[in-house]
């Protein structure tokens, strides 16, 4: 009779009815859960790395006997490198700026005499197309500077920059003042200009 009654379908459907309820029923908990965001941000940088060599000695620039005695030498291309320069963005450009070599007395050159030599400035490792500027100062060391930039870089870079400096000249390959001759290179690294 047992047997019998725990077969029926009445039966047992009043204890399914009462088993489901419970089953969906949760338990209090003991843990709580709470979100909190997290946010920051990263500037964009360009770093050039320390120049390899600080200054650029080129020495004696004129022939000291021959028959150009007194006019510029054929002087050996000079090179300096910034090494782990970087941009962390898309978009830079590496720019150059040069000033010619100038005697620093600031006296006109008499007839025949120049006190500027002129050179060519390249700065390259930096997108598919170098930096470049030659001076074009004038006898007496007027109008020295001149710049370049380079093509645009697309992506994110970290890489070494070259700079050579070349092609030294005297305006009119006239014969050079004595004096101390100084110039100056500034490379640039940075986003593309944008134009006004």
């Amino acid at each position: 009779m047992k047997a019998d009654l725990l077969r029926s379908p009445l039966i047992l459907l009043p204890m399914l009815g009462i088993a489901v309820p419970a089953a969906a029923q949760e338990g209090p908990s003991d843990t709580a859960r709470g979100q909190v965001a997290v946010s920051g941000s990263v500037a964009r940088l360009c770093i050039l790395g320390e120049p390899s060599r600080a200054v650029i000695d080129i020495g004696q620039m004129v022939q000291t006997s021959g028959a150009s005695v007194g006019r510029i030498a054929a002087l050996s291309a000079q090179s300096v490198t910034l090494p782990g320069s970087f941009c962390n963005f898309a978009g830079s450009v590496l720019g150059v700026t040069a000033s010619a070599l100038v005697d620093g007395s600031g006296a006109a050159p008499p007839a025949g005499f120049a006190r500027a030599v002129n050179y060519t400035a390249t700065a390259s490792g930096w997108g598919s197309g170098d930096a470049e500027a030659t001076t074009s100062a004038a006898f007496d060391g007027t109008n020295p500077d001149a710049s370049g930039s380079g093509t645009t870089q697309p992506e994110p870079k970290l890489g070494d920059v070259d700079v050579s400096l070349s092609s030294f000249t005297a305006p009119g390959n006239a014969l050079l003042v004595a004096g101390n001759y100084t110039g100056l290179v500034t490379v640039t690294l940075g986003p593309v200009p944008v134009s006004e």
